[in-house]
């Protein structure tokens, strides 16, 4: 396949970082249709619109998802990637790989693709970058037969559950967001590989609040680790920290002499509620206002850790910016416990009644954020038979009008006169 010129491209292997363009044309010498990736893309760059058409349905026997579909709209310009279909792999729990099977991978995709990957996609997929149509059940035999490799999601499913590093490799996990990922996972492999749902249906775990994959943000079920007892101190290591005997977090390992700490400026101050105070030299913490901010912790990790009483926080509805705008999780159940010998039982039962009501009432393309905004949160919490909490509210009342219910309001107009005439004497 002939090079294509790529003026506008070339801009991109100028200055210090590593350049995908320069991947690219590196890779084209082993994989010749990546010269037509290239051409596609810089005549992308030059109209300033995309060249790939809509992949419409495109898979392997049995699963609904895992493919997505790529064709160009310029096929006799770009013959290489006429068709040019992306294949997602489900990667393991925290994206721990072995070597070995890494390179078993990359010696299958030479043969049956173009040899290009992405690590990872936004849902957390190993993502295996062009292929054609004839090659797709060829790879997905040797994927899952010979590196017993399953493919992710894609589509109008369950996508690709996604977790942090969790119990393997950080202190302050408040649980096993490995094995959530890997059981949660296998239960609903059929919700992954053949959609049902009116659109996308993301899980992320984050073992603490730090929320290290952004599942606040990023899924419409995330599980965010968290406590409910008290912060554990130690009260001589807070006065190490403030002789500047230890260096706070953040200090240690910059380049820049930000001075010597101050627990008040820095730590104290800084925190949202205003619970922590000192009291003699000794650090006090009111929990009860306590909003597991994460930053005390993480400014002092030896002398402040996470209570013992560990679960999680559930929060549902984040979405990127595709139909209406980005949004946030909204927190749903402030505790739960994770408990992986019972099967999650508890996280398994709340799933499983979030899917049965968005699926009867959900729109086309409609994530369950948006359902829970277009019929509202008090709908949502009465559906899911949870009782309304403080936590819920997620800023004050901007308008005076309050709906009850017809059971709510019947004799309750007089009711109410009564009792305002009473308390103001009239």
């Amino acid at each position: 396949m002939a090079k294509h010129a790529t003026p506008l491209l070339d801009e991109l292997e100028k200055g210090p970082w590593p350049s995908f363009v320069t991947d690219l044309k590196r890779q084209a010498e082993k994989s010749p249709q990546c010269w037509d990736i290239l051409g596609q893309m810089e005549l992308s760059y030059k109209d300033r619109i995309t060249h790939w058409k809509h992949g419409g349905i495109v898979g392997v026997f049995g699963y609904g998802g895992g493919i997505v579909g790529r064709y160009s709209d310029s096929p006799d310009k770009f013959p290489g990637v006429a068709h040019f279909h992306t294949v997602r792999l489900n990667q393991p729990s925290s994206k721990f790989y072995r070597t070995d099977m890494l390179r078993k991978v990359c010696d299958i995709w030479e043969k049956r693709g173009s040899g290009m990957t992405n690590f990872h996609g936004s849902t957390g997929d190993l993502v295996l970058l062009g292929t054609t149509t004839d090659q797709l059940e060829p790879l997905f035999y040797q994927m899952t037969h010979e590196l017993n490799w399953d493919l992710g999601g894609s589509g109008s499913n369950l996508r690709t559950p996604s977790c942090c590093l969790g119990k393997a490799r950080c202190e302050y996990a408040c649980y096993d967001t490995q094995a959530a990922c890997y059981g949660l996972t296998m239960k609903y492999q059929d919700e992954i590989h053949r959609p049902a749902f009116p659109y996308k249906f993301k899980f992320k775990f984050s073992g603490c609040p730090n929320d290290c994959v952004a599942s606040i943000a990023r899924s419409d079920l995330s599980v965010i680790g968290t406590w409910r007892d008290d912060i554990r101190i130690d009260q001589a290591m807070v006065k190490k920290y403030m002789a500047g005997e230890i260096p706070a977090e953040g200090n240690a390992h910059g380049s820049r002499n930000w001075g010597k700490f101050d627990i008040q400026k820095e730590v104290i101050n800084l925190c949202p509620t205003g619970c922590m105070s000192l009291d003699g030299g000794a650090l006090k913490i009111d929990n009860a206002n306590c909003t597991r901010c994460m930053h005390c912790i993480n400014v002092m990790p030896r002398a402040l850790r996470p209570g013992t009483d560990t679960g999680a926080t559930i929060l549902c509805g984040a979405k990127a910016p595709i139909l209406e705008g980005a949004q946030f999780a909204t927190m749903i159940i402030p505790f739960m416990k994770i408990d992986p010998e019972n099967e999650f039982e508890e996280l398994v039962e709340l799933i499983e009644k979030i899917w049965d009501w968005w699926m009867e009432v959900g729109k086309n393309r409609e994530r369950v954020g948006e359902t829970m905004q277009r019929l509202g949160l008090p709908t949502f919490l009465e559906v899911m038979e949870l009782d309304p909490l403080p936590q819920h509210v997620k800023e004050p009342r901007s308008n005076p009008y309050v709906f009850w219910k017809e059971e709510e309001v019947e004799g309750g107009w007089e009711r109410n006169v009564k009792e305002f005439r009473k308390r103001h004497n009239m």
